[in-house]
């Protein structure tokens, strides 16, 4: 799981590739399909810097992990030029090589808009296959009409955001994690402010987040200082769910855990990643806030 640190040269790299990335740039609008506008970022950019082999993570022993993308701005134009609406689930896998940076995600679908398919059957392939070789792997795209959303929904378990607690932690620190061994328990546990901030442009990323484990009782406030502490961290939503859930299965030591985190949308997309030590089939939720 061990690997040598990277050196300085590898990590300027690194950075000069995010700074690459539409994030925080002006960019024009396109509205001709253009598969060029999707920018891939390596999913172990930050793993590596923690010498940490990704690939060795216990949420990555089977395929349920996987990063639920919505998108609530789909269209194209029709043989007759007639615009065509729809929602969208996009599914990549958490073993795949690369996310896709979020702007550049929103550029691609944008780029749709007056672009002709003779069916929607078309644009779902062409969907499908840009998304996969972009992130190196096979990617689920499926439509829905906008009168067939799914109602609001919620996460089961019980809610920690009641707790009483001091705070004054605002970057993450998992030995603010504390159990009870003397008690164990199989249960959901659930919060609605965990806020990180994006790495590039710094504003803000807001989600709730389900942690469902078996094994010794995680001590509820504790846990609520410790998403909290996420406040004014900068990272992506996939690498604060993998840190989330790490750092519960290493200082918690649950026999069994879940991390799934639905984040608030933005330019018409959220991300929800979903980690899971079994093997599980991550429900598209929609939450109050999405």
């Amino acid at each position: 799981m061990i690997k040598q640190p990277q050196g300085a040269d590898q990590q300027q790299k690194e950075q000069q590739a995010l700074d690459a990335s539409p994030l925080g740039s002006h960019t024009a609008y396109v509205n001709k399909y253009d598969p060029s506008l999707l920018f891939p970022i390596e999913r172990d950019i930050n793993w590596r810097k923690r010498s940490v082999d990704r690939l060795s993570l216990p949420f990555l022993a089977h395929s349920g992990a996987v990063d639920i993308w919505n998108g609530y701005e789909i269209s194209w134009l029709n043989s007759q030029g007639k615009p065509i609406v729809r929602v969208a689930e996009f599914r990549f896998d958490a073993r795949s090589s690369h996310i896709v940076e979020s702007k550049s995600f929103k550029l691609y679908l944008n780029s749709y808009n007056l672009s002709h398919f003779e069916t929607e059957a078309q644009v779902i392939q062409q969907m499908t296959k840009d998304l996969s070789n972009i992130s190196g792997a096979e990617v689920s795209v499926s439509f829905c009409h906008l009168d067939q959303l799914p109602r609001l929904a919620h996460f089961s378990g019980t809610c920690i955001d009641e707790c009483e607690v001091q705070i004054n932690q605002y970057s993450p620190d998992l030995t603010l994690l504390k159990i009870d061994p003397e008690q164990q328990v199989a249960e959901a546990l659930y919060s609605h402010i965990l806020k990180s901030n994006c790495p590039v442009t710094g504003q803000p990323d807001w989600a709730s987040i389900s942690i469902d484990y078996q094994g010794s009782m995680i001590d509820q406030a504790s846990l609520l200082r410790y998403l909290v502490s996420y406040r004014e961290h900068g990272d992506f939503h996939e690498q604060c769910v993998e840190n989330i859930f790490m750092d519960i299965w290493q200082q918690c030591k649950p026999n069994k855990l879940t991390v799934y985190a639905r984040y608030i949308r933005r330019g018409g997309l959220d991300i929800n990643p979903f980690r899971s030590s079994e093997q599980a089939v991550a429900k598209n939720l929609r939450l109050a806030r999405q």
